[in-house]
This record gives C-alpha cells, sequence and structure tokens, in this order.
C-alpha cells in the first residue's frame, strides 16, 4: 500500500514533496474538491492529494491534535517576533488596512 502522508521532523507533509499536510486539510476544510486543491499545488499528483486527504480522514482525531498544536506555536512565534519589533508590525497593519480600503 501507497504512503501518502509521511512526518519528517515533527510535520506531516505529502510524500515524495515538501507540502505540509495542514495545506491540504485547511482548503479541504473550505470546502475546496481535491481538483481545486490541486491547482494551488501543481507539483502534486490528484492520486497525492486524495491520497493525503483520506489520511486525514483515517486519522482526524491525530491530525486535528496536530493542527491545533501548530496554530498554538505559531501565535507562540507570532506574539514574540510582534513584541520584539513592533514597529514593523504596526507599519504592516497599516499597510493591510489601506490595502483593504482599496480593494473596497
Amino acid at each position: 500500500m501507497k504512503q501518502y502522508v509521511e512526518n519528517i521532523d515533527g510535520e506531516y507533509v505529502v510524500t515524495g514533496s515538501r507540502v505540509l499536510l495542514d495545506s491540504i486539510v485547511y482548503g479541504f476544510q473550505q470546502g475546496k474538491s481535491p481538483e481545486s486543491i490541486l491547482q494551488s499545488f501543481p507539483t502534486l499528483t490528484l492520486a497525492q492529494v486524495y491520497g493525503a486527504l483520506t489520511f486525514y480522514l483515517d486519522h482526524q482525531a491525530e491530525v486535528e491534535t496536530y493542527l491545533a498544536e501548530r496554530e498554538k506555536k505559531y501565535e507562540v512565534s507570532y506574539q514574540t517576533a510582534r513584541a520584539q519589533d513592533s514597529v514593523f508590525y504596526q507599519r504592516l497593519e497599516a499597510i493591510c488596512r489601506k490595502s483593504e480600503l482599496a480593494h473596497q
């Protein structure tokens, strides 16, 4: 049986690629079809996308725990970076606000 997802240094990736399982799962959770997800990752095959989704569905509780832990780690990293360079993040937020206003 072919393995479509592997754990490398604590991160789930699509086997033979550098695409994180996170990306596939988040697309799926947003209601995207496997074909639509594939458009975002042209280095993958449709079989790899389906394989990753099958892995997710077969290990849903484990993957959800993994995703929650990654989100917590990201938030800690973000808050640390923000505290270390608050001026940069204030400027970045101002740019984002201007961009949002321009697209309204």
